[in-house]
């Protein structure tokens, strides 16, 4: 009695399928900038135009201020107080920082000095409004010299510059992580930090959650490097949406930074987008631009060329 209704459900399943699969030829007929498409690799020529920053007064040889791009209660900062007493020398030297300075939005400069066995082991810290507020936080890569890396964000408290949030440390010495990006990844509202923690050694993309003055966990995926050992260079990602959802998603450089990967954070799920393998390792800043209304990537290789990725 209950085989025309079976019958019924199991046609409408067909035809929902076909129709799914129809939009999906169609927007791949189109151009549609979400569609499931190969992403091609053409040679370019010229060299990556690189974002300027001012030298950072007093502070280290190779960091620089780093500048608001909003109007809020803090409009730059910047490392201070350079110190010896960490020998790691990730970023091609062994000078890092002892203090973090801001001038506040009235003129007013304010600095938060670290206890003698941590440093900000980073050249510029990164402005950024997680609240949404107008509130700036900046998001730092401090040190411990026995515990390692880790993310912790300072912001303005009572006219104080303090510390408002930390992840944990990696857990022993000579263990750093390296800041990838900082946006609403998951379309929430609430800004995630995306990081590379022990890029050197088997990297993992990890994406921290701002909410409500704590930094939790929101995904990780593992085969993942935006840094190699010795280099200033920290740029070696991007951030852009790269599939036409209307939410932010990431490109980093696989493990041996031989492929480029474009990451999405989807309700807790670190997904690959797409994999693109490259002529040799990604060692410069990835630019973002687009065309036609689409993403263009311009990535920098280790040889000295380098490549444009579009769909």
């Amino acid at each position: 009695m209950w085989a025309f209704p079976a019958l019924a459900l199991r046609s409408a399943r067909r035809l929902l399928s076909m129709a799914r699969l129809a939009i999906m030829l169609l927007a791949l007929l189109w151009g549609h900038p979400g569609a499931s498409a190969e992403w091609r690799l053409e040679k370019a020529t010229g060299t990556i135009k690189r974002h300027t920053q001012a030298p950072a007064p007093n502070g280290l040889p190779d960091g620089h201020v780093a500048v608001a791009k909003i109007d809020g209660d803090i409009a730059s900062a910047w490392y201070t107080k350079p110190t010896r007493i960490y020998g790691h020398g990730i970023l091609g030297d062994a000078i890092e920082a002892g203090a973090l300075t801001v001038q506040t939005s009235d003129g007013t400069n304010l600095t938060f000095s670290l206890p003698s066995n941590q440093v900000f082991e980073d050249r510029t810290p990164r402005l950024h409004d997680l609240d949404g507020f107008g509130r700036i936080s900046i998001v730092t890569i401090l040190t411990d010299v026995a515990q390692g890396a880790s993310i912790a964000v300072f912001g303005l408290v009572e006219g104080k510059l303090e510390l408002r949030a930390q992840t944990p440390y990696i857990g022993r010495s000579n263990r750093w992580r390296n800041i990838a990006g900082i946006e609403d990844f998951d379309g929430k509202g609430s800004s995630q930090i995306a990081e590379v923690v022990t890029p050197h050694i088997g990297g993992t993309l990890k994406f921290w959650t701002w909410s409500k003055g704590s930094l939790k966990l929101a995904g990780e995926a593992t085969g993942f490097s935006n840094h190699f050992i010795g280099s200033r260079e920290q740029g070696l990602s991007a951030i852009e949406d790269f599939d036409g959802d209307g939410v932010v998603d990431i490109a980093v450089p696989s493990a041996n930074r031989m492929t480029l990967r474009l990451m999405k954070l989807d309700e807790g799920e670190v997904v690959e987008l797409a994999k693109i393998l490259m002529p040799n390792r990604i060692d410069k800043p990835i630019a973002v631009s687009t065309s036609a209304g689409r993403p263009v990537l311009t990535v920098g290789l280790e040889d000295g060329s380098s490549y444009r990725l579009r769909r």
